[in-house]
Order: structure tokens, then sequence, then C-alpha cells
């Protein structure tokens, strides 16, 4: 497997799942500027969206989209602890974190990292993102992780997304519970490992 990946990009879930996963795979930079790949290749022709994260398989099929990957990376990989069995609850659980984080917290950095939009759409984006922020803190309470005390594919989507604030200036250490799960999160060596790997 491929995963083709952007530093600091939402590519670094998939690619944390990966490593938590134990799959072999091979990570590919891509410059998202000059949309090429560290082998000269033009991203367009391989993803014709120009947006990361981007898994090709073995047989040479392609994957889009970082939360479906994931999923997809889970089910082969038969790990209920990241992803609970189909017809469970708790599976529909985590997928309705990775919808409302996908939808609600992710689209909402976007104006903070698009020249065109202007300081007042940022302010507005601004407390959109605390709002949220202030009701997964609390959820957070008294649980490790969002669905309980196990890690799942929406632990490691919400730590990617979330370790943005700090790129925009966005201030969360006031919130207890959500501070003590991004340090959680971070703490775990397959967490390390992927990001070392993606400033190298």
């Amino acid at each position: 497997m491929k995963l083709f990946y952007s530093p600091n990009a939402c590519s670094l879930a998939p690619h944390i799942v990966l490593r938590e996963l134990g799959i072999p795979f091979e990570l590919v930079k891509v410059d998202l500027q000059q949309h090429l790949t560290t082998f000269g290749e033009d991203f367009y022709k391989l993803n014709s969206k120009g947006q990361v994260p981007l898994l090709q398989l073995d047989d040479g099929q392609f994957l889009t989209e970082g939360a479906i990957i994931s999923q997809f990376l889970v089910d082969q990989a038969k790990r209920d602890d990241l992803l609970p069995k189909i017809n469970t609850l708790s599976r529909y659980q985590v997928l309705a974190w990775m919808n409302f984080i996908a939808s609600e917290i992710h689209k909402a950095y976007s104006p903070f990292f698009h020249e065109s939009y202007g300081e007042q759409t940022k302010a507005v984006f601004t407390e959109i993102l605390n709002q949220h922020y202030v009701w997964i803190d609390q959820q957070l309470t008294g649980q490790l992780y969002l669905t309980g005390n196990n890690l799942s594919i929406a632990d490691i989507y919400l730590f990617v997304v979330t370790r943005w604030a700090g790129f925009i200036g966005l201030e969360l250490t006031h919130f207890k519970y959500l501070t003590s799960f991004m340090q959680r999160v971070a703490n775990r060596q397959t967490v390390q490992d992927a990001i070392m790997a993606e400033t190298e």
C-alpha cells in the first residue's frame, strides 16, 4: 500500500491508523502547492480532487477521503478495537463521531488555511470551533476517549484536526478533558512515529 500525504494535513489520521494496525505501507509526500509527488508525478493524474490523503492499494486501485480510508483499513485488518463490528451500536457511535468531526470540526478550520477568507469570517469560525470544543470537552468527562475508554479511529481523527488549533492561535488549554485527551493520544508511540516520519 501507498499513502499519499502532506505534512500537517488530515492525511496524518489514516497514517496513524496504518501504524496502529501494523500494516506495511509506503509514504509518498505530496507538494499540494505544486501538485507533485516526491517522485515528480502529477498528483492530479492520481487524484483528480488534488487532495490528500490518497491510498493506493496493492492491486493499483485508489481510495480517497481520510475518514473512509481509516474505516477501510480497520475493516481489512479485522480490528474491532479501533472500529467495532458491523451491526453493533458501538460501531455506529464511532461513525457518528467521524461524521461530526468531518462536517463540523474539520471543515470549520478551512477558512484559516485559505487566503480568500477575511478576518471577519475567521472570527465567526473561531466562535463555531469554540462552541464545538465546549461540547466535546463535556462528552469527554469521565472517560478517556470519545466513545469510552478504548481508542477508536474517531479519536485519531479528532486529534489530528485539533492539532491545527496551534497553527491558528486557537487556545484550548482551558478545556480540561480535551487537553488531557490530546496529550493521551500524543503520547502513543504510533502517533509520535507518524509525526516524526512526516517531518523527515
